[in-house]
């Protein structure tokens, strides 16, 4: 082989290296964009799973705080590693028959398989209509009763002015029927915001669960409207209504 024929075939190899760096650059880059999407996948399971949870509003409940269909963002480490407090906003199963009967069932297969891979990453909430959503109105060994001759609600003794609440035109008590009720040392008492149109804790104290709700049983602390946009609000649990309340609990 002359000198004129080595240097015409050093090109070549040279190309061939380059052609092989080349696909060797494509597969590394599929490679590596099939890694962030598992790690995506896996840190949004955690969150949705440890952290944070999305849920939709399916009822009038909780109005004017919430309206039907927002969507809300729920902090799982309350109560898991934190303690409930008056006022808080909470997401809880059903402590048993508060709710009707929901068929899980969605409209096609597509639409299911979507919504579970959602819901896998905490985008979605199909089970949103097996939860409920109410205000913490009584804490264990708080006392709360309605009402008084202003139709406040009182707990351990301190009548609550609550800025929150939906009341019917010229009705001023603050829920529809007089009760008195101790919460047990494992459960909470919780109250719609918009009191003559929601099954809360006073609209059950007849069942067996006595209208109280386990702790157990709740997923969080509602925390943030993240959907329509133009309600992105954080939810306040009113601390200066519970103030004096909290305050005799100590």
């Amino acid at each position: 082989m002359t000198n004129e024929t080595v240097e015409n075939a050093l090109p070549s190899g040279r190309g061939s290296r380059r052609d092989a760096q080349k696909g060797g650059g494509w597969k590394l880059f599929l490679r590596d964009l099939v890694i962030i999407f598992v790690a995506a996948i896996l840190i949004s399971f955690l969150i949705k799973t440890y952290l944070v949870r999305s849920f939709y509003i399916p009822s009038t409940s909780m109005v004017n705080t919430l309206q039907v269909d927002d969507r809300i963002l729920v902090n799982q480490l309350e109560p898991r590693f934190f303690p409930i407090s008056h006022g808080d906003v909470v997401v809880f199963t059903d402590p048993g028959g508060w709710l009707p009967a929901v068929s899980s069932e969605p409209d096609n297969w597509f639409i299911g398989a979507v919504d579970g891979v959602l819901a896998f990453v905490g985008l979605s909430a199909p089970d949103s209509s097996n939860h409920l959503i109410k205000r913490v109105i009584g804490l264990p060994g708080d006392t709360v009763e309605c009402c008084n001759e202003f139709g406040q609600l009182i707990v351990n003794g301190i009548p609550l002015e609550e800025p929150y609440t939906v009341l019917p035109d010229a009705v001023t008590k603050a829920t529809p029927d007089d009760f008195s009720v101790t919460v047990p040392d494992d459960s909470i008492w919780v109250m719609g915001d918009n009191r003559y149109n929601s099954a809360d804790s006073a609209a059950h104290r007849d069942d067996p669960t006595g209208g109280f709700v386990k702790i157990g049983s709740v997923v969080g602390r509602a925390f943030l409207i993240s959907w329509p946009t133009d309600r992105w609000t954080m939810l306040d649990n009113y601390p200066t209504t519970f103030q004096r309340v909290t305050q005799n609990a100590e």
